[in-house]
């Protein structure tokens, strides 16, 4: 407690130590407080710390409970065939890339594919309304190209289109990999997702980890320190997934049969299609559909990819609306079930963050703007000191110049302001029944 002087007031600067005005600003100055918060503060703040772990803790019980579901097993008889026994051979791996106009992106996909340390035994290019050389450039290169025929889904309705031939001709026990056109995979991403899948005959799906690829600035930087901490969320987890990434993804075909059998009794979608073409994100509504028949899947720290960043400011606001504007969506087309109840807790995660970072940040520069002198707090210093630590470490991988971004705090929170204001618009634009747009990246191939 602050001394008292004679009337039992609180001396001004009481604990505070003055170290000198600032140059530019007369009278501003900083001073240093030994006072502490009251423990009533530090008890709360203990107890809100105990709550979050405590619904983390229900949120993965939960997802553990579904590991096994009589759903999936049902779709299996119904199939006339269930996969409880290693198959007696290696399973063969089928990679399918949609792509639209990916000239520029799908020869360094392919070379990449190229480079596995077990190769893919079919490769299918999905050539979808483009008009320039994809389809060309895939069989050149020695694959197959499956061009659409008058699709009005994208990705989605290119991937069923696919599928809806290829699914019958394949055993169940194989796998198929979905990846997009512009992510290159990492040399041992097949070979360890699919011993994987034949170690384990109750796996469903294997997820990639991705990373951000080189260049694009400042906003490069800040996409790949997003991904990599991501990813350092995963690996924290143990590769227990959040959402099978569309980057790249195997899975077992039994599981896509399972899905398709499912679409319109257990789970939204047309009945008989893998994907449901109504959601903006199909990445992220297939992980529920799978986890919502008791399907289990993981992501290895080996399975790592490198994909595409968004080159402009307008771009990743494109594409975050159409993430974020479809998780929603899809949340709202399932409903809150075992399935999806950590989903929506994040939802309301993201929220709460988006209130208390920006009125953090509020607070500070109305603080900042109106008083005369600045008082640092040890105590609180100290704290955020850990908070800054763990921003640092989480962006580790991604060099020093990460790192340097990361140490620097003021930019990455402005970053994170920025995608809540895409949070936030995107609760307005359902509210208001406002259509979604797709966006595609263009690519202008440099000149030598």
């Amino acid at each position: 407690m602050a001394p008292l002087d004679r009337d039992c007031r609180p001396r001004v600067g009481a604990g505070r130590q003055p170290r000198g005005p600032l140059p530019d600003r007369p009278g501003l100055e900083f001073l240093i407080s030994s006072e502490r918060p009251p423990l009533a503060l530090v008890y709360a703040a203990i107890g809100a710390i105990a709550v979050v772990a405590v619904c983390a803790v229900l949120f993965e019980l939960i997802a553990s409970l579904m590991s096994i579901s009589p759903r999936r097993r049902l779709l299996g008889l119904l199939r006339g065939q269930l996969d409880t026994e290693r198959p007696t051979r290696p399973i063969k791996v089928t990679v399918l890339i949609p792509a639209h106009n990916e000239e520029f992106s799908l020869p360094t996909t392919l070379a990449a594919l190229a480079q596995q340390r077990r190769r893919p035994d079919r490769v299918i290019v999905i050539a979808d309304n483009c008009t320039d050389r994809t389809a060309q450039i895939a069989r050149e290169m020695g694959h197959e190209a499956f061009e659409t025929v008058e699709n009005e889904h994208k990705k989605g309705g290119a991937l069923n289109q696919a599928l809806t031939r290829l699914l019958p001709l394949v055993d169940p026990s194989d796998a198929i990999l979905v990846m997009d056109a512009d992510t290159s995979l990492a040399g041992g991403f097949i070979e360890v997702a699919a011993r994987h899948l034949e170690s384990d005959t109750e796996l469903a799906a294997v997820g990639g980890i991705f990373y951000g690829e080189p260049g694009h600035g400042l906003i490069g930087q800040f996409q790949r320190n997003e991904y990599a901490r991501y990813s350092a969320q995963i690996r924290a987890r143990r590769g227990r997934v959040f959402v099978l990434t569309g980057t790249a993804t195997m899975f077992r075909a039994s599981a896509l049969m399972d899905v398709a059998a499912a679409r319109g009794v257990y789970i939204p979608g047309e009945p008989g299609k893998v994907y449901d073409t109504a959601a903006l994100t199909e990445d992220n509504e297939l992980t529920l559909a799978l986890k919502s028949i008791g399907a289990t899947m993981v992501s290895p720290a080996q399975c790592t990819v490198v994909t595409e960043l968004m080159p402009t400011w307008r771009n990743l606001w494109r594409q975050r609306q159409r993430w974020q504007r479809g998780a929603l969506e899809n949340l709202g087309a399932y409903g809150m079930t075992r399935a999806t109840i950590r989903y929506w807790g994040q939802q309301v995660g993201i929220g709460y963050g988006t209130v208390a970072l920006n009125s953090a940040l509020l607070l500070i520069l109305i603080t900042a703007v109106a008083v005369n002198e600045w008082v640092w707090f040890p105590f609180w210093l100290l704290i955020g000191s850990v908070f800054l630590l763990e921003r640092v470490v989480t962006a580790w991988r991604t060099g020093w110049r990460g790192r340097l971004l990361a140490l620097t705090l003021l930019p990455e929170l402005l970053y994170d302001v920025y995608l809540q204001v895409v949070f936030v618009s995107c609760l307005f634009d359902i509210a208001l029944g406002r259509r979604a747009r797709w966006g595609h990246v263009r690519h202008v191939e440099a000149s030598a």
